[in-house]
């Protein structure tokens, strides 16, 4: 688990390859030993590395780097279903292993210095860092690894009873040993995640009660300490100038700031306007309305805030209104594809977003893995194994979503939704859709952010004209999680990003043994036995040829249920910065949200105090 996990983070899957050196010892002869394992081929860089590409050697300690976010904390913990966490917590912890975001999926050892692996990866060995200690300058040991396996198993967040739900047995073979065995051979990635686990310390949480939320400062391994906390309104983490692992080439060049200071803000206007007033210095910004229209000013123009956009090359995954299948409203196809026909997304993205996003026509989106057109060759095969449980447009009529002329007049396409609710036993009665029992359609779209009021609005208006009663509701972010976690909800907005190997945590998403585990990410409660064996079949992909066609046969049916109504997407991360930071030559391709790029950043004392709040 990398330092930028969060439990909406979708981590990687495949066939596990090393780059090799074969023990001498003919008992161990089919044991793979190496610094790195990446799901197909070798690894890009050799054991004698000295830093990934998007790092500069230039780069150089000192400064301060200021965070605005939106939202409030209440809890310094990210691992438990309990409270509203922090931000950026997971930089005051390492994992046996950390990602390259040049890679699709490859793992080098942080804590581990090399990994042991049979060919039938039944099995996975991490030899530990003699050097790798806590901040409190307590050696990390196998037994705090197995310590931090079954407390979150035990008492974590339920996603990581699902996801390392495969692991048979954690053992301490040694004081710098720790043995993982498993229950699924076919299951590849098994090996690779079990490398992401956080390592808490056995010292600190054995005596203390875990699974409840609290502002008490943990103790960590990484890079940085937590110095200061104002609930709801204020972290700043310290540099750790005494961390253990600032040498070695995986962390060359990066966690460059001695301090990160990261300011809450309740009102998406308030923090632009902070951050052009110079209260901060760093933003991803994920409104097309305030990219195109909000950064004006005298910093914009003389080039003192600096707007840029990065192409990137990862899955977009699918932002979407979710429907909540457990709300019996929701049960039937066509009135989900119903549904979907009210969106207007054309006249969105014109009046509202400027022409800035493309329409997301699949769960993996922007990458290879998405299906399109017609089914054909192994991934014809491999749907038609389901062919009597599959509607028959799926093999003959490409997947497309419903087109406008973008001016306002949706009028084709609510005939064809009011078509679909007839179908489906709906009728119109004094203005509202009602079916056989007299029961008025009617739900609830709950916000947490109420700027996207504006985005909603539109599309409930669009489901009076069918007589639809759909109602907006916003709430504060700490009952928002809460009733999400616990699938009190009719439908929300949100989105479930995807990465280039999908693999384990696809049962996460929509398997149905997550339907009624509060916690879960199955927010649509989707309880499919055909998309229940695809997910079997991606996670036991035995090459990456396989895993896109089993992955794209997945993606097909997922988008034929009509499970969600599918927004848009952009293909790059539009930041916004204070011009005193200089950044590598090189930006990382494979970066979700922009997150490992900033920290290869480094402070340009040459332009200290340029922003009007430290004039």
């Amino acid at each position: 688990m990398n330092r930028y996990f969060s439990l909406g983070l979708v981590i990687l899957s495949g066939l596990c390859v090393f780059s090799e050196r074969i023990a001498a010892n003919p008992e161990t002869a089919k044991i793979h030993s190496s610094h790195a394992i990446t799901m197909h081929g070798s690894p890009k860089y050799p054991a004698d590395f000295k830093g990934f590409d998007y790092t500069s050697k230039q780069a150089s300690k000192g400064g301060q780097l200021r965070l605005g976010v939106q939202g409030t904390f209440d809890s310094l913990n990210p691992y438990i279903a309990k409270g509203t966490p922090g931000d950026y917590i997971a930089l005051m912890y390492d994992s046996l292993t950390v990602s390259s975001s040049d890679e699709a999926f490859s793992r080098y050892g942080l804590v581990a210095e090399t990994i042991e692996l049979p060919e039938d990866r039944s099995w996975v060995i991490y030899n530990l860092r003699r050097n790798a200690q806590f901040h409190d300058g307590k050696a990390i040991t196998a037994e705090d690894i197995v310590f931090s396996f079954h407390l979150l198993m035990e008492k974590g967040s339920p996603f990581f009873q699902s996801y390392y739900a495969e692991v048979k047995s954690v053992e301490a073979l040694t004081p710098y040993k720790v043995k993982f065995s498993f229950n699924n051979a076919d299951n590849r990635e098994l090996a690779l995640i079990v490398g992401e686990l956080p390592i808490l310390p056995k010292h600190f949480w054995q005596n203390r009660e875990f699974a409840k939320s609290t502002l008490d400062i943990p103790l960590g391994s990484g890079p940085y300490k937590i110095e200061t906390v104002e609930q709801g309104r204020k972290l700043i983490f310290k540099r750790n100038k005494n961390y253990w692992g600032q040498a070695l080439a995986v962390n060359r060049g990066t966690y460059n700031f001695d301090t990160i200071q990261v300011d809450y803000y309740k009102d998406a206007v308030v923090l632009l306007e902070a951050l052009k007033a110079g209260q901060f210095d760093f933003r991803l910004e994920n409104s097309a309305k305030q990219w195109a229209t909000g950064y004006t000013g005298s910093a914009i123009d003389n080039g003192q805030l600096i707007k840029h956009e990065i192409p990137h090359e990862i899955p977009t995954g699918m932002q979407s209104f979710i429907l909540n299948l457990r709300n019996p409203l929701f049960q039937d196809n066509k009135v989900r594809q119903a549904l979907n026909y009210a969106f207007d997304f054309e006249w969105s993205n014109k009046n509202l977003f400027y022409g800035a996003y493309t329409r997301t026509q699949s769960y993996f989106s922007n990458s290879e893995l998405a299906s399109t057109g017609i089914p054909t060759g192994r991934e014809k095969e491999l749907l038609m194994a389901y062919q009597q449980y599959l509607p028959t447009s799926i093999f003959t009529t490409p997947f497309s979503l419903p087109l406008s002329k973008g001016n306002g007049h949706n009028r084709a396409n609510l005939r064809s939704a009011m078509a679909l609710l007839k179908q489906a036993g709906w009728k119109v009665n004094n203005n509202r859709l009602i079916n056989d029992r007299g029961d008025v359609f009617r739900f609830e779209i709950m916000l947490a952010q109420p700027t996207f009021e504006r985005v909603v609005n539109p599309y409930v208006k669009a489901l009076k004209k069918l007589g639809i009663e759909a109602t907006v509701r916003h709430v504060e972010v700490s009952q928002y999680i809460n009733r999400v976690r616990n699938f009190n909800f009719d439908v929300i907005v949100g989105s479930i990003g995807q990465s280039l190997s999908p693999g384990n945590e696809q049962i996460e998403f929509w398997h149905s043994s997550r339907v009624n585990q509060p916690g879960s990410r199955n927010l649509s409660g989707i309880a499919n036995p055909v998309v229940d064996s695809l997910i079997a079949q991606v996670v036991a992909a035995p090459d990456r040829q396989e895993l896109i066609y089993r992955t794209r046969a997945l993606d097909r049916v997922l988008l034929n249920q009509h499970y969600v109504i599918p927004q848009w997407h952009l293909s790059s991360h539009r930041i916004a910065y204070w011009d005193k930071f200089m950044q590598p030559d090189v930006s990382p391709k494979y970066d979700p949200g922009y997150q490992h790029g900033l920290w290869t950043w480094w402070f340009n004392n040459n332009k200290a105090n340029t922003t009007p709040a430290e004039q």
